[in-house]
Formats: C-alpha cells, sequence, structure tokens
C-alpha cells in the first residue's frame, strides 16, 4: 500500500504543481508530512536544504528521497514516475491547445492570474525556508543583498552566485 501511496502522492504533486521551482513545496509538504506522515516537519525541511545543494528538479530530490526511506528502489521508481507522469501528458495536451488558443484574451488572461498565484507561493515558501531570527543578522543580509544584486543586474550564472554564496557561508561562519 506504500508503494501505490507514494505513486498517488506524487502524481498529485506532479499535477497540481504549476509554476515548478518553489511553488509546489506546500503541496510536497501536504502529501509527505502531513497526510502520509513520511517526513516530520523537521526532516522535510533538512530535505529543502539537501535539495538546494544538488542539481536538478527539487520534485524529483523530494519524490527520490521519500520513496527511498518509504520503498526502497522501488519506491523511488513509483514515487518519480508518479511525479513526471502527470506534466508529462498535461505538456502534450497543453502543446496542442496553446497551438490553438495562445492569442484568445481568455487564454492570456487565465496564465497571467496563474503566474501572480505561483509569484505569490514563492514568496511564502520563501519565508518558510529561513529562520526570521537569522536573516536579521548582518551576514544575512549581506548574503541576500549581494545574491539578489548578482541575479537581478549581473549576467552571473545563477549557479556561480550559489556557489560564492556557501563559499562565504563557509568562510564567514
Amino acid at each position: 500500500m506504500v508503494l501505490i501511496n507514494l505513486f498517488l502522492a506524487f502524481l498529485r504533486v506532479g499535477l497540481f504543481a504549476i509554476g515548478g521551482a518553489y511553488s509546489f513545496l506546500p503541496l510536497v509538504e501536504k502529501e509527505v508530512v502531513q497526510r502520509y506522515h513520511w517526513l516530520t516537519r523537521e526532516e522535510f525541511l533538512d530535505v529543502q536544504g539537501i535539495t538546494q545543494v544538488f542539481p536538478g528538479a527539487i520534485s524529483i530530490k523530494y519524490a527520490t528521497y521519500t520513496g527511498y526511506k518509504m520503498g526502497g528502489f522501488l519506491g523511488v521508481l513509483l514515487a518519480n514516475l508518479g511525479n513526471i507522469l502527470a506534466p508529462t501528458l498535461l505538456v502534450i495536451f497543453a502543446s496542442v491547445f496553446y497551438t490553438k488558443y495562445k492569442n484568445a484574451p481568455s487564454f492570456k488572461g487565465a496564465f497571467e492570474a496563474i503566474r501572480f498565484c505561483v509569484f505569490a507561493m514563492i514568496i511564502a515558501v520563501a519565508f518558510q525556508t529561513v529562520d526570521m531570527r537569522n536573516l536579521i543578522q548582518f551576514r544575512s543580509i549581506l548574503i541576500v543583498v549581494l545574491s539578489l544584486t548578482l541575479f537581478s543586474f549581473t549576467k552571473v550564472h545563477p549557479a556561480i552566485i550559489i556557489i560564492l554564496a556557501g563559499i562565504l557561508g563557509g568562510i564567514w561562519k
């Protein structure tokens, strides 16, 4: 039953992970922490830290970690299959639909509203991932400001910014 639930939980995540990246973390948390109790809240946040270190899609890393913890390698396969099945099928469907209706005003309006919704969820998740007591320290403010500046106003690759922040954090603790 756990293997089926892994597949279904990550199928739901993949189905509703509109906007990708951090916008779907509340969905993952709802499934793996609140609904099935596969991870504790602390473990969820620890895995989130791990996901920021390794390349690739965050949902795949959560599916892999949770799948392995709950069902070994078969759990990894089923969780990841569930995770990618819905978006794959939806993108195929949307590609056909988009080419036909991309200029319709209601279609454009719907996607604009979805973008703002995803923007709000990303901001909410950003605040959830940071201990606010640490955020008010000079070191943290400096890293946030430098990272935001480099990302917004230069052509420095985001991976380089992350590596530099890690080096600065490792040196200046």
